[in-house]
């Protein structure tokens, strides 16, 4: 009977220092493509619970709960308007819709038809990392807040 108990104790410990390490491996290192997911979600429920006035404004809040090293969420709006941004408060409210990325892909314009044809979409282009503060590969995660508005995050891929 103990070794059972002792066994399932020791089980327990060993997943607890897995999810503590995941957490500390994260926070310390680059975030991943189910981090971003993960708080693209949290953020949608979140502005869902609490309307757009308080959702936009946590998500603009660089101490806030989205915003994470590198990993930050954006509000971007069908028409190309941004609506929050986590980690540049200077582009909440411009039109971004022909916006392009250093190979002149225009990225806004993707990410906006990628996210009406699927909520949970991804899209891909090179933008610049507030932590590095170099232009590297990133690959950004929308979700519908709804008909109009897509909460989208993304973690830089290098």
């Amino acid at each position: 009977m103990i070794g059972k108990q002792f066994r399932k104790t020791a089980a327990f410990a060993a997943m607890a220092a897995v999810a503590f390490s995941g957490g500390a491996a994260w926070a310390g290192g680059a975030p991943t493509a189910a981090d971003a997911q993960a708080m693209v979600k949290k953020a949608v429920v979140f502005v869902k619970a609490n309307g757009k006035e308080k959702g936009y404004a946590e998500i603009n809040n660089t101490q806030g709960q989205f915003r994470a090293g590198e990993l930050y969420l954006m509000v971007q709006g069908a028409d190309g308007k941004v609506l929050a941004h986590g980690a540049n408060e200077k582009l909440i409210g411009k039109m971004m819709m022909g916006a392009k990325d250093v190979d002149g892909k225009e990225f806004v314009r993707e990410i906006i038809e990628a996210a009406k044809l699927k909520n949970g979409s991804w899209t891909e282009y090179k933008f610049t990392n507030p932590v590095s503060k170099k232009v590297e590969p990133k690959a950004m995660y929308c979700e519908h807040v709804d008909d109009a508005a897509f909460v989208c995050g993304g973690y830089f891929k290098g």
